[in-house]
């Protein structure tokens, strides 16, 4: 398998008008007891605050900038081709993403996804108050190119269980590390190591 580039990028997911926090909540507790927490990141309803004049007095109102919409930051798969570069999202994130209640789809092309560039993000967190700068953004788009899967054999470069063969359980891309299931003392035991500490077998 050739090595992948992953970035993550920002996606907007279309809901009924209303249930915008719902759908952020439901999905919040999906991507975590179905441990998409590697693959999904943020989930906001992007809204400002506004101060409205009620029976004289001023209250703080937030108020959607978008209702109908939620966004959503994913890690996802940059391909590079004749007709330019594009993004696929993970399976299995789109699939629970899109059967969520309230959910009615991602914006973009046909059926396929559409992230949003990078000045849009920018512009959009400065207006409802999410500090955000370019660096963050250079940080969060920062590519991962690794040459294994999960299935895969790997040799264990350092640490105590150095130049140990064993098979990727998990890849966890947000901090970076990988577990792997070697076997010791006739079991089957994970051990987590960086990215940089192991390599194809």
């Amino acid at each position: 398998m050739e090595g992948k580039t992953l970035e993550k990028k920002w996606y907007i997911i279309h809901t009924y008008s209303g249930y915008e926090k719902k759908v952020m909540t439901d999905l919040e507790k999906r991507i975590e007891s179905l441990n998409l927490t590697d693959k999904v990141f943020n989930i906001i309803v992007p809204e400002e605050e506004t101060i409205e004049l009620r029976r004289g007095k001023k209250k703080v109102i937030a108020r959607k900038l978008f209702p109908g919409y939620v966004m959503v930051e994913m890690l996802v798969e940059r391909e590079e081709t004749n007709d330019g570069i594009g993004f696929r999202v993970d399976s299995d994130a789109w699939y629970v993403i899109r059967n969520t209640n309230g959910v009615t789809g991602f914006v973009g092309v046909g059926s396929e996804p559409t992230p949003m560039e990078d000045s849009e993000v920018l512009s959009l967190f400065k207006k409802i108050g999410l500090k955000i700068d370019e660096e963050t953004l250079n940080e969060a788009k920062e590519e991962i190119v690794l040459d294994f899967e999960v299935g895969d054999f790997v040799k264990i470069l350092d640490g105590g269980f150095a130049d140990e063969e064993g098979k990727v359980a998990n890849i966890d891309y947000e901090h970076k590390r990988v577990k792997v299931m070697i076997e010791m003392f006739g079991r089957m035991t994970p051990v987590e190591v960086g990215f940089d500490g192991v390599k194809k077998a």
